[in-house]
């Protein structure tokens, strides 16, 4: 076994883990899940069977990924976060039919109990703020909060807050990345 887990933890044969894997307290992974080399799932963790998560990805205590949901390597998911995969649930209606595709792009971090709603697009190391509820696609580096969440800022790639000045540039703090704004301000992308 590659991977490691828990003796309270549930794999499910056909479930694929990669190299170096965590699967921690009473985490249950099915049998269709596909997750790469590195990966920590926190205590009670839930992966559905038609998930894809990548390398080096972390998901902390309490979130279900459930079906449909891709999360791209080096994503990270604060404790308690949500997933959904249904936009218009009712118990009396079934839809699993209906389950609308969520990706978090590479390096992204999900804050503690916000909510993807499904359907969303994360771009890559976007940061979404702790509760935010994220209802639409998110840009790459945005930087996201609030009920519904609206994009405040930028990060680098580190995790540091980007500052632009009137020329739309900026330096990670921590790294000395340099990025661009563009001139309609909406997108932010590393200089090479």
């Amino acid at each position: 076994m590659a991977y490691w887990k828990h003796e309270s933890a549930i794999v499910d044969e056909g479930a694929q883990l990669g190299e170096g894997s965590k699967v921690w307290h009473f985490a249950h992974v099915s049998p269709g899940a596909r997750i790469g080399s590195g990966c920590s799932l926190g205590q009670g963790v839930y992966v559905g069977n038609d998930v894809s998560i990548g390398d080096n990805v972390r998901i902390q205590n309490n979130v279900s990924v459930y079906d449909a949901v891709t999360l791209e390597d080096d994503v990270f998911c604060g404790p308690s976060m949500v997933f959904t995969n249904v936009y218009n649930p009712r118990a009396a209606v079934a839809r699993k039919n209906e389950y609308r595709k969520t990706l978090v792009k590479r390096g992204a971090t999900l804050g503690a109990n916000c909510t993807i709603v499904c359907g969303a697009t994360i771009g890559r190391y976007a940061f979404v703020g702790a509760g935010a509820v994220v209802q639409k696609d998110v840009a790459d580096f945005a930087l996201m909060v609030g009920v519904p969440a609206r994009r405040i800022g930028w990060m680098s790639r580190h995790g540091e807050r980007l500052r632009f000045d009137a020329a739309g540039q900026a330096v990670c703090p921590a790294t000395g990345e340099r990025y661009r704004l563009a001139s309609d301000e909406q997108t932010v992308e590393l200089i090479p």
